[in-house]
């Protein structure tokens, strides 16, 4: 599958790669990452401020290569995050890891089941790592954004 596939069958939509958009969603990648370490609130806001980091450089990705999620369908969060392969070249085993965040995210959000401090750690340790690999990623493919 390819992006332009994803594109073809309505999950994406195409999108003109802007520096600046790129840059802004890093900067609140970063916040969101620095948030998630705050322990003075819950352990559910902690993880959705490291979750949300992991949405910012999921959708950085994809718009570095000129597209986004089509957030009028169901699943753009699913799409987002299951793309990052493709998008960034990052490895399946930590794409499906990130899908877990995602589906926990969810338990919560919509179920209010609570997050423990361990799954904190994990969101955050997999927040930064992706910020990490994505900065790389977009300085070495598209230096023009970076």
């Amino acid at each position: 599958m390819s992006l332009q596939n994803l594109a073809d069958i309505g999950s994406l939509d195409e999108a003109k790669p802007d520096r600046a958009d790129i840059q802004r969603l890093l900067d609140a990648a970063e916040r969101n990452l620095d948030d998630a370490g705050v322990t003075a609130i819950s352990n559910e806001n902690r993880f959705d401020a490291a979750y949300k980091c992991v949405m910012q450089c999921a959708i950085a990705g994809l718009l570095a290569n000129g597209y986004r999620t089509s957030t009028s369908k169901p699943g753009h969060h699913q799409t987002a995050i299951q793309s990052l392969q493709i998008s960034i070249g990052l490895d399946k085993s930590t794409v499906v890891k990130l899908d877990d965040l995602r589906q926990l995210r969810n338990c919560d959000d919509y179920e209010g089941a609570p997050v423990s401090a361990g799954a904190v750690e994990d969101a955050q340790r997999h927040a930064g790592a992706l910020l990490d690999h994505f900065k790389g990623w977009l300085r070495e493919h598209h230096p023009e954004m970076a």
